[in-house]
């Protein structure tokens, strides 16, 4: 139960207690007040396509959960806003707590903006499920007690499509020349990508530091051209991917390329027959699991498209909450903590179910690596 909701039900003992009838619609209202959530996620800018796909998810659980009766009893209302950047986002959790009264904080796609909500959260004490973020740093140094993460961090991404890689032979004896995203999240996936050519034989032979708001990329091209190497990395993010798989292909570089990082949206919008190479993936609409196939058919019937994974994600996590806060039959942030830690299991519609870490707040969950088959090859 939340401070306010408390605060609500002393008064209206008090008030009962003085055998007054004045106290019993304070007892009413705080038995149908809403439940508020705020939720964080990027609209506009490189990752404004996921986050679109990400409101879509959100809105679809929310709509599911009240028809269903709601959280104890109780409507749930999600508050969802543009987190633009870190600096805005961090401004719009805190007003979120202090005006709008939210219960908790979820949401999120952009690394650097997952930060400065989790610092929010860890200040006023408050939970935030850090839902589409991957940066290893937010599990690792920049932890905290009061964020649980959903998404995979870049590691697991990495080693999903590494271990591809060494499977098909393409990373002993290989040189690497990789493309970053110069941000947090950019950082990260070039220091795992960097620790298992190491480990796995692999050479890298350059990096390049590529800003998020970047269209052209025939300067980086051109010297990928120069270096010559066996394989082409990105570790980039958002519709830098998708641009840079549109001008690989015009450009026809004879070096194959891979990625660390890929959300569905930005293959889809990469266009027929350019995207190609070994890419990870969290989730995808036709995996084959009968609770997951359940929720692709209701997303289509809703929106005319198949979801993304980050619909997906989204959709999964606020079932997660609301499973939390009616188990424990509160919203207040140790209870939930404690629900989450006991590894509770959820079901994230794919074939195992998943459970958040105990000491990282991390979920459990698989990732799938893919190759992208020729164009025309069944």
């Amino acid at each position: 139960m939340s401070r306010y909701s408390r605060r609500a039900l002393l008064k209206a003992s008090a008030a009962l207690a003085g055998v007054s009838t004045i106290g019993f619609p304070s007892i009413v209202s705080g038995q149908t007040e809403k439940i508020k959530i705020g939720h964080l996620t990027p609209l506009t800018g490189f990752l404004g396509a996921l986050g679109a796909y990400a409101q879509l998810g959100l809105r679809m659980a929310e709509e599911e959960i009240n028809a269903a009766g709601g959280v104890m009893g109780r409507q749930i209302a999600v508050t969802s806003e543009d987190s633009v950047n870190p600096a805005t986002a961090a401004t719009k959790a805190q007003r979120m707590l202090d005006q709008d009264g939210v219960a908790v904080l979820m949401g999120e796609i952009n690394s650097a903006s997952a930060l400065t909500i989790m610092q929010v959260a860890e200040r006023n004490k408050r939970l935030f499920m850090q839902i589409g973020a991957r940066s290893d740093a937010l599990r690792g140094k920049n932890c905290n007690r009061y964020t649980f993460h959903v998404d995979i961090p870049s590691t697991v991404m990495v080693n999903a499509v590494g271990k591809a890689l060494v499977r098909d032979n393409m990373m002993k004896d290989k040189k690497f020349y990789t493309l970053t995203a110069d941000y947090i999240f950019g950082h990260d996936l070039a220091r795992a990508a960097k620790s298992f050519f190491d480990a796995n034989g692999g050479k890298l032979i350059g990096d390049e530091l590529v800003a998020t708001d970047v269209t052209d990329f025939s300067p980086y091209l051109l010297k990928i051209r120069q270096a010559r190497p066996d394989v082409v990395c990105s570790n980039l993010a958002g519709n830098q991917v998708t641009t840079l798989v549109k001008q690989y292909a015009e450009f026809g570089l004879p070096y194959p390329i891979v990625g660390f990082n890929l959300n569905t949206a930005d293959a889809w919008a990469a266009g027929d027959g350019n995207l190609s190479g070994t890419w990870p993936t969290i989730w995808y609409h036709t995996l084959d699991v009968p609770a997951s196939r359940a929720f692709v058919v209701n997303f289509i019937k809703k929106h005319g498209k198949p979801p993304e994974n980050h619909a997906w994600i989204e959709y999964v996590s606020l079932k997660m909450m609301a499973q939390a806060m009616n188990e424990t039959r509160s919203t207040e942030t140790d209870r939930l903590i404690g629900y989450f830690e006991k590894e509770t299991q959820f079901d994230i519609l794919k074939g195992r179910k998943g459970y958040f870490r105990s000491w990282d707040h991390q979920l459990m969950q698989e990732a799938y690596p893919f190759t992208v088959k020729p164009k025309g090859q069944a």
